[in-house]
């Protein structure tokens, strides 16, 4: 008989990073806000909670992410301009953002690390497993990752990540997995993680990417985790433990799974593959597809 696990309905986003990467845009606009041709990268992660069925959605925030919490706002004097226009297009499109989920904030004081913003999450999480979704990972909406994933928490128990596989020569950026196979051509029971481990020692090429359902264990370990790479509270360190726990037996703690992910991923975090996530979505898009396609190819043929 399967056993039931509760039901999961809460994502977390962690979204206090200072984007240096992309300085001097990030200098007063947060990273999250970028646009992915006409929508910020945040909007693209927040819809893809809301069609996995989790529609409550806290977000760790930090100094200068005002603009976050606006656009999920409600803007009375924009729609009632577009109203006054007509432009029901438009108007649709603004108010989408402010109806997607219930959205709920709190702020990182203190940046410490991955480890530390998902802690913050603890009193609105409570006892409930729930979700982390990294703003920086854009998911293809035609690869429902995070749906795959709560499927297999609903069914497993315990804590499930993302994998994919990567080149071994870029697993040192990534934190890695040492995997054993299960019934399941693309789930498999973790048994080691390392944060960036330097080249040659790697367990693997499947690498964690930025998609997390947790049991909310999780916290009570994270409290009591120390300060690790980069002098930061990891999160990976934390999941290690609860695979460490469940391995060792007698512990309550479920297993730690991963979903080994081979569909469209963007790391909107990297300049170059922010610029291809952009140049993929326009190609596309039905309004914008055909013409930006033709001028890319005669852009390619004629001025390269």
């Amino acid at each position: 008989m399967t056993q039931s696990h509760p039901r999961i309905s809460k994502a977390v986003i962690p979204a206090a990073g200072l984007g240096t990467r992309f300085l001097p845009a990030t200098k007063a606009t947060p990273k999250e806000m970028l646009p992915v041709v006409d929508k910020p990268a945040i909007q693209y992660v927040v819809e893809e909670a809301v069609s996995a069925g989790l529609s409550d959605v806290l977000m760790i925030t930090g100094r200068n992410k005002r603009p976050l919490e606006d656009h999920f706002d409600r803007n009375y004097e924009l729609e009632e301009a577009l109203s006054r226009k007509g432009d029901a297009g438009r108007l649709a499109r603004v108010q989408e953002s402010s109806d997607l989920a219930t959205m709920h904030y709190v702020r990182q004081g203190d940046p410490r690390g991955l480890g530390h913003a998902v802690l913050c999450a603890a009193p609105h999480v409570g006892d409930q497993p729930f979700a982390v979704l990294l703003g920086d990972d854009l998911i293809d909406p035609r690869d429902p990752l995070l749906a795959r994933m709560v499927e297999v928490q609903q069914r497993e128990g315990g804590s499930v990540i993302a994998l994919m596989e990567v080149d071994p020569a870029q697993i040192h950026q990534y934190g890695c997995a040492a995997v054993k196979p299960t019934g399941d051509s693309d789930v498999v029971q973790v048994t080691d993680l390392v944060e960036k481990p330097e080249a040659g020692e790697a367990p693997s090429n499947l690498a964690i990417i930025g998609r997390y359902v947790l049991d909310p264990a999780i916290f009570g370990i994270l409290r009591e985790t120390e300060p690790g790479r980069g002098g930061e509270i990891q999160l990976t360190d934390a999941i290690q433990k609860l695979a460490d726990a469940h391995l060792a037996g007698g512990s309550p703690v479920g297993p730690v799974h991963g979903v080994v992910f081979k569909g469209r991923r963007y790391d909107t975090g990297d300049r170059g593959d922010y610029l291809r996530a952009i140049v993929r979505l326009a190609c596309e898009r039905e309004d914008l597809g055909p013409e930006f396609r033709a001028w890319l190819r005669r852009f390619v043929t004629e001025e390269m």
